[in-house]
């Protein structure tokens, strides 16, 4: 410790200004210093930085719906931010007015873009900078949007109606979630040819490009990145024989129920559905 006088001192009394050399960090304003061993000084400063990493992680954490209402009611969340993507501009509309009319004295909903289209990367990186939700409605993440989503743990809902997405927004900001039923997207195959075959349909002959295609999951036929249909798997074959799964890299004949307008250039996904417990906590009224 140095005093004004630029001379060395071993202890320094109240309202003493000192210099202090031999710190590994720059402390802050107002912070105390307290006098003890080196070995329990030091452990003592292990605990401390651990905390202060544990708030800084806590204060850049991603939204999730299914958190939304706790951290509403802790003052975390003033506004939750949603960029909205759809098939067409009527459904952009309709959903931003619903969306933002569940505004309350809470919280703002706000959706900060809204355009027609697949999900893109720009979509994701936007949704990262804004601590904001994605929101497709009857659209898809391309492939390298799904990866930077997964890598920036952004939120990502898809939906097919459009009551449901104003619905969950409601319940999750009334801590009334109910079970989700997530979806677990198997693989994907794109359709190289199509053939019709005599009362069975069109056939889609399609190369797996991702993962697997099994023949009890359901499906969903992407062209462009939008969803023009969802519906289960009639038929699975590898050359001639029904199989009951093809992994990525081999061929293969898929025939879908109930769907025959199958092109060549669209992307086949398969997936499943997992119910997963929410578990919220809620404050007890007074």
């Amino acid at each position: 410790m140095v005093i004004d006088k630029g001379k060395n001192v071993k202890k320094a009394g109240p309202s003493q200004p000192v210099e202090v050399v031999g710190l590994d960090d720059v402390p802050e304003a107002g912070d105390t210093f307290y006098v003890t061993d080196e070995k329990y000084a030091r452990q003592l400063a292990d605990k401390r930085q651990q905390f202060r990493r544990e708030q800084e992680l806590k204060k850049y954490q991603r939204v999730k719906l299914e958190d939304l209402f706790s951290r509403i009611k802790e003052g975390e969340m003033k506004e939750l931010n949603i960029v909205l993507k759809a098939d067409v501009h009527g459904s952009v509309e309709a959903i931003q007015q619903s969306l933002e009319q569940l505004s309350n004295d809470e919280v703002r909903v706000r959706v900060i873009h809204g355009a027609v289209g697949a999900i893109s990367e720009s979509d994701v990186m936007l949704a990262s900078a804004s601590n904001a939700i994605i929101f497709g409605f009857n659209v898809r993440p391309d492939p390298i949007a799904k990866r930077v989503a997964e890598r920036e743990e952004v939120d990502l809902r898809m939906y097919r109606i459009i009551y449901n997405i104003i619905n969950d927004v409601k319940k999750a900001m009334e801590g009334m979630l109910e079970p989700e039923y997530q979806e677990v997207v198997l693989g994907r195959a794109e359709v190289r040819a199509t053939f019709r075959v005599p009362k069975v349909g069109t056939v889609a002959g399609c190369q797996v490009i991702e993962g697997k295609i099994t023949r009890n999951s359901e499906v969903r036929v992407l062209r462009d990145h939008v969803v023009i249909f969802e519906g289960k798997i009639a038929s699975l074959k590898r050359f001639k024989d029904d199989v009951r799964e093809v992994l990525s890299g081999f061929e293969c004949g898929i025939g879908i129920e109930r769907f025959n307008d199958i092109k060549e250039g669209d992307v086949i996904e398969a997936f499943t559905t997992e119910e997963i417990k929410k578990t919220i906590t809620t404050e007890a009224n007074a």
